[in-house]
């Protein structure tokens, strides 16, 4: 129920916000966050009165095909006009390899073929995806999109018509959390597919945020312009993620230091709240799948909860939020926690 209410306010907010930016990345993110409300609804739900077959249709759908893929659209947009598709291409990639592998797994003869089909369907976006990012523009993200908009279109009649043996649901026997054992290949390799790139995108693009708003220190220089050698430039793509890591760890006691001073860009602990969001429900969203799911409810409410409390950090203009019965609340709080901080 926690992590019910807490996604649905992160929703709730996020189309508040939407409202009076119209930024797309806003609305994409609103979107992820419905779904993650909607599918811890849906597990609620059964706590109550038992899973059935409507109810584990709505949680497969809405939790573990579009939650992270439109959440992790949300941060393809934000840093559309950054050289993140590089990083997302890479993305793509991996999913790609993942639903290969998920496939194998899996007893259905028409799981290799259509594992087959999404992995190029991945890799073909993220070849054009790294080609524009090249080329320094933002239609990349289109790219993104327009894939994500696909998959999630396709799921939709694929969970709506799927037949599942009876009951209609699969749980696991000791803890009772739902799993994908009764879908077909066809819906539980979009899992992969839309879940490891957006949960990539989501950690990633909050650190890379992170990253860029706070005091750096460059220990490992590397550059992503287009205008060097090809060969520079694709040894230069190949250190910049472990550039970027031991860079962003070697900045963190300057981080530390503007924080304490009271200097530190409020973007910075925002954005390393939201991967940390990011990062439980990932985690334990992996553990679930091979077989480990005691702590699979901790992890979706660490998420929810840190993703909120990150998202609020964020938050230029308390007067935004004009939610009713909780926007006052909220904007007092807002204005006294910044109140004392400045103190």
């Amino acid at each position: 129920l926690l992590t019910t209410l807490t996604a649905a306010l992160f929703a709730a907010l996020l189309f508040n916000q939407y409202q009076f930016r119209r930024a797309p990345y806003q609305l994409a993110w609103a979107i992820g966050a419905t779904a993650f409300a909607v599918a811890a609804a849906a597990e609620t739900l059964a706590g109550f009165i038992g899973w059935s077959e409507p109810l584990y249709r709505v949680w497969y759908l809405t939790g573990a095909v579009w939650t992270a893929g439109w959440l992790g659209t949300g941060t393809v947009l934000l840093l559309s006009k950054t050289r993140f598709g590089y990083w997302y291409s890479a993305c793509l990639g991996l999913a790609g390899l993942f639903t290969i592998l998920v496939a194998r797994r899996l007893e259905d003869p028409s799981a290799g073929p259509t594992a087959l089909f999404y992995a190029l369907l991945a890799w073909s976006a993220a070849v054009s995806i790294a080609w524009l990012a090249y080329l320094g523009s933002p239609r990349w993200s289109r790219i993104a999109v327009g894939l994500v908009l696909l998959l999630s279109a396709v799921a939709l009649p694929l969970v709506a018509t799927a037949q599942l043996p009876a009951p209609g649901w699969a749980t696991d026997l000791q803890t009772g959390v739902p799993v994908a054992l009764l879908l077909p290949p066809a819906l539980r390799l979009l899992t992969p597919l839309l879940n490891i790139s957006g949960a990539f995108a989501l950690l990633t693009g909050a650190l890379f945020s992170a990253y860029v708003f706070m005091p750096k220190v460059r220990a490992l220089p590397y550059s992503s312009d287009p205008r060097q050698r090809g060969d520079e430039l694709l040894f230069n793509l190949a250190i910049a993620p472990f550039a970027i890591a031991v860079n962003f760890v070697k900045s963190l006691p300057l981080a530390a230091a503007a924080w304490r001073s009271g200097t530190l860009n409020r973007r910075v602990p925002a954005t390393l709240l939201i991967a940390l969001g990011a990062f439980f429900p990932s985690l334990t969203d992996t553990l679930s799948r091979t077989g480990s799911t005691e702590v699979y409810q901790l992890g979706k409410a660490l998420g929810a909860l840190l993703l909120l409390i990150g998202f609020l950090a964020s938050v230029d203009d308390p007067d935004e939020i004009t939610l009713p019965l909780v926007g006052a609340p909220l904007r007092a709080l807002l204005r006294r926690v910044r109140g004392e901080e400045g103190a």
